[in-house]
């Protein structure tokens, strides 16, 4: 028996979602809000959660970041089409996955079934929960280290989550502007120049020639973004 719990505060998604995955190997927990779904995570064996973002009493990224405390329990966020910051914000924290409302049945049972069998599979305890990899940049969220070739990186706190963001959406142009709301979750004024300067500094710390860089990428008039693969 595989353990879903699914959290929003509108009753007639959460009916929606239970109708969905309506089967005989999952038990379904309800709660209507990020406050009573840590209750249920720490209470119960929960496998799975879904869970929208904007909820009363305790949002959903806030209890995301509770969870990820303490879990590597795979969970889903539920968005609305709009809320690409929040999406972007909930997968750089920990977040598996999202999908967006209305939702469509079968993608809804198909993303469960898949981010279930990565769980069973791994399990809660796998050593490399939390890491990200691309050739020889290793970054570790449990212990904020990033190894490059096997040697340990010093970055600055925004330097980290910037490079966090890029490896976690490999292949992904992301503009100034839109790194600065998710790292600094402020209005992008000035995002240009805050965003470039620390793109040098993080150049100068994993390019072997920040002038010809491997890693980082600038796309012209977009932003920056990391290669799913560097090759040699």
């Amino acid at each position: 028996m595989q353990n879903i719990l699914i959290v929003d505060d509108e009753k007639d998604i959460v009916n929606a979602l239970k109708i969905y995955l309506s089967d005989p190997d999952y038990r379904i927990y309800e709660a209507y809000d990020g406050k009573q779904a840590l209750d249920i995570v720490e209470k119960e064996d929960i496998h799975l959660v879904l869970m929208d973002i904007m909820m009363p009493v305790m949002d959903g990224i806030t209890a995301l970041n509770k969870i990820r405390e303490n879990s590597f329990v795979p969970i889903i966020l539920l968005t609305a089409k709009g809320e690409d910051a929040d999406k972007v914000l909930g997968l750089t924290v920990g977040a598996d996955d999202y999908i967006t409302k209305p939702f469509n049945p079968l993608e809804v049972t198909a993303r469960v079934r898949s981010q279930l069998r990565r769980y069973l599979k791994y399990g809660s305890g796998n050593e490399d929960a939390g890491k990200i990899t691309i050739d020889g940049i290793e970054l570790d969220d449990a212990t904020k280290q990033v190894l490059l070739d096997g040697n340990e990186i010093a970055l600055t706190p925004k330097e980290y989550e910037i490079l966090k963001l890029l490896m976690s959406n490999p292949g992904k142009v992301f503009s100034p502007r839109e790194i600065y709301s998710i790292i600094w979750q402020e209005k992008p004024y000035g995002a240009e120049n805050t965003v470039a300067v620390h793109i040098r500094h993080l150049r100068e710390k994993l390019e072997i020639n920040p002038a010809e860089p491997r890693y980082i990428k600038v796309i012209f008039g977009q932003g920056y973004k990391i290669e799913k693969r560097v090759y040699k």
